[in-house]
């Protein structure tokens, strides 16, 4: 399996393709990634398409086991979580890798 994409990656790769400097590209990078969580932090979905959608969801509150005492009931509380569905040019790409 390949390894994992990181922001150097991208920035590296958009300098290599533009030529910009590499000082702005890691900026505009970081301001997309900032903007992004901005958004998400205001329980904004986020829709970028061809991509994919990255979207907020309630999870309720729920009673789990702990399974080193799995007589005591633990409460996991509710929370806000980040599911993310990929868009339709991006499921062909992974329909791709099978």
């Amino acid at each position: 399996m390949a390894s994992n994409l990181t922001k150097r990656d991208i920035v590296l790769d958009i300098y290599e393709k533009k030529g910009f400097p590499q000082k702005q590209v890691k900026e505009t990078v970081q301001l997309t990634l900032d903007v992004i969580a901005q958004a998400l932090g205001e329980g904004r979905n986020v829709e970028l398409r061809n991509f994919g959608v990255f979207q907020i969801q309630k999870r309720k509150s729920r009673i789990g086991r702990n399974p080193n005492k799995p007589e005591t009931d633990v409460i996991i509380p509710s929370r806000a979580v980040i599911k993310f569905k990929a868009g339709k040019e991006l499921k062909e790409k992974l329909g791709e890798l099978d």
